[in-house]
């Protein structure tokens, strides 16, 4: 069937999206940026691609769509089918916890679970219970920031802080850049290219937020499609995926104030986390997709002390 001959066919985004979930089922398609499943995913596609809320589709199913809007989402399904691009690549837009940010093949698609702990703990009647203060945090650092979308998020909930993000991609950088003006938090947030902590000399935080590769090579031998469009330096961490962390941990006591501390998404590495650092007191944080992907450690813990 032809693309002319669909938009003949398909009138309301009930139709597109039955046709869509058909499509992606018969191809077989791999999910994982945001959605689970085919008709997660088929939706997401079809609000985005439209400019309607992502988690609406039900008021606007049977809502007969324009010819050019029928263009569009055949159009869009076909590509999903044949290049295997996330979702997110093709509307060219990706969310945490409902706010929007520009995604292209530059990037990683985010999906951070700390963006989740961010909201879930500072959005909370009691506040957190080991976060800082939000309203105390004056410097904050988005290690392996990507799309910058941790540090937008950071500068939103800690608006007395200057954020620094740093990445190694200049790539990446650039849809950070954007990121960035998109959320009018430039005055906050300074963009770094390097790896790690590298340009970022002695400064000290009160806060590290890091996502970084932690996918080890065994798993990436075996990505599908999808997870090969995304940046192959976004996910490498090694052999067993935690060659970075374990760089983080050894360079964050030199970066951290002595009320800091450091979040920090290692995907499942938490056993082999623990048996190398035994004397290490990690707190691991529970989402709703995991008790043990992400590991909040305070600077006490790393060995910072406060100064007399």
């Amino acid at each position: 069937m032809t693309t002319g001959d669909i938009t003949h066919e398909l009138v309301t985004l009930r139709d597109y999206w039955r046709y869509a979930i058909s499509r992606f089922n018969a191809a077989n398609l791999s999910y994982g940026h945001g959605t689970t499943t085919a008709g997660d995913d088929a939706a997401f596609l079809l609000l985005d691609s439209l400019d309607l809320p992502i988690d609406a589709l039900d008021p606007f199913l049977d809502a007969r769509l324009l010819p050019h809007e029928r263009t569009l989402l055949a159009e869009r399904i076909e590509a999903r089918v044949t290049t295997r691009k996330p979702s997110a690549y093709l509307t060219g837009r990706s969310y945490i916890q409902g706010v929007r940010f520009h995604v292209d093949e530059r990037v990683i698609v985010p999906r951070s679970h700390i963006g989740e702990i961010l909201f879930s703990e500072y959005l909370s009647p009691e506040g957190s219970a080991y976060l800082p203060d939000p309203m105390s945090v004056e410097t904050a650092v988005d290690i392996c920031t990507g799309s910058g979308c941790l540090a937008v998020l950071a500068a939103q909930f800690f608006p007395n802080a200057e954020v620094d993000a740093v990445d190694l991609s200049a790539d990446a950088l650039e849809v950070a850049k954007l990121n960035v003006a998109e959320h009018t938090v430039g005055n906050q947030v300074t963009l770094h290219q390097g790896n790690l902590f590298a340009p970022l000399g002695k400064k000290k935080y009160d806060l590290i937020i890091t996502n970084p590769p932690y996918v080890d090579h065994e798993a990436m031998d075996g990505f599908p499609a999808e997870f090969r469009a995304e940046p192959a330096m976004a996910f490498d961490g090694g052999v067993d995926g935690l060659d970075l962390v374990r760089q983080l941990l050894a360079d964050a006591p030199k970066h951290l104030n002595p009320d800091g501390g450091m979040i920090c998404e290692i995907g499942s590495g938490r056993e082999i986390l623990e048996e190398e650092y035994p004397h290490l007191d990690f707190l691991w944080l529970e989402t709703a997709e995991s008790q043990d992907a992400i590991f909040w450690i305070s600077a006490e813990t790393l060995g910072v002390k406060a100064k007399k």
